[in-house]
Order: C-alpha cells, then sequence, then structure tokens
C-alpha cells in the first residue's frame, strides 16, 4: 500500500517486476530518474526504467557499448527509439545500423538481436504493447549472459 493525496492506495502489479506502475493520479514520470530494473535478463545487458500503463510500456533504456542481446524474441511487438549512440540490429535475418534518431521495429514472436556499437553506449525509448512485460526469451532457450562484443566482455 502506498499514500496518494492522504488515500490509502494499493499498489497494481506491473507485468516487468521493479517497473512503475502509470494512472491512479500518476502521470508525468522522470525516465531517467526511475529505478532501473533489467530488461532482458539472461540475454542482454539492456536496463533501465519501465512505466507500464494497462495497454502498454515504455522504457527509457540503456545498453553500455559494446554489448547487448543475444537472438531472442517476445510476444509483444516493439519499437526502440534510438535517443544516443549506434545499434547493430539483426531482425528476421536482416542486418543494419540504427542511429540515434531513427525508430527500429520488431514484429511479435520475431528472432531479433541488438549491440551497441564499441563507439559509445545507447540510450533508446522502448514501447511495447503488454500482452508480456519487456524481457523476452532468447532463442536458443538458455539464459545464459548477453553479447559482448571482443574486448567488452566482464572483467
Amino acid at each position: 500500500m502506498y499514500y496518494f493525496n492522504n488515500k490509502i492506495m494499493t499498489k497494481k502489479k506491473t507485468k516487468t517486476e521493479g517497473a512503475t506502475k502509470a494512472g491512479s493520479g500518476k502521470y508525468c514520470f522522470p525516465m531517467n530518474k526511475l529505478d532501473v530494473v533489467p530488461a532482458g535478463t539472461g540475454y542482454s545487458t539492456s536496463k533501465g526504467g519501465v512505466v507500464e500503463g494497462e495497454r502498454m510500456l515504455v522504457g527509457y533504456i540503456n545498453k553500455a557499448k559494446g554489448t547487448g542481446s543475444r537472438p531472442h524474441s517476445h510476444p509483444n511487438e516493439q519499437f526502440n527509439y534510438i535517443l544516443q549512440g549506434t545499434l547493430d540490429v539483426e531482425i528476421d535475418g536482416q542486418k543494419f545500423l540504427a542511429k540515434a534518431g531513427s525508430a527500429v521495429y520488431v514484429p511479435a514472436n520475431m528472432e531479433h538481436s541488438m549491440v551497441a556499437t564499441p563507439e559509445e553506449d545507447v540510450i533508446f525509448i522502448a514501447i511495447k504493447d503488454l500482452s508480456h512485460g519487456i524481457i523476452g526469451k532468447a532463442t536458443d532457450g538458455t539464459m545464459d549472459g548477453p553479447k559482448f562484443m571482443p574486448g567488452f566482455e566482464p572483467k
């Protein structure tokens, strides 16, 4: 429970553990100041603040340079709007670079991977429908960790 305008409120559950729930008087969110949650546990280095509404979620997500996601999918479609940096993307076998100012679309259940290029960290806004939370599942069925470019492995 929490208090809002001196009323006792029940905290609504989110599909993404640690996400902030929108509504019930909460309508504006400082995205870069929200609690940081993993956005790809077991297959990606993505992390950031996540807000969930009734039917959509939005995340302010960071991928450290030279790191990212192994091939994975999720049942919800997704848009990523890149604010900073460049993502090396592969979706359904198609490879491309997505630079700041680009929007990347991933259809539901489509295998994809995204890695921040070595030059700088990537910050992007992730938008997904709420048929599922923000975290997907690695294509190979394992949750053995994210993808690291050579020289960017954890020390």
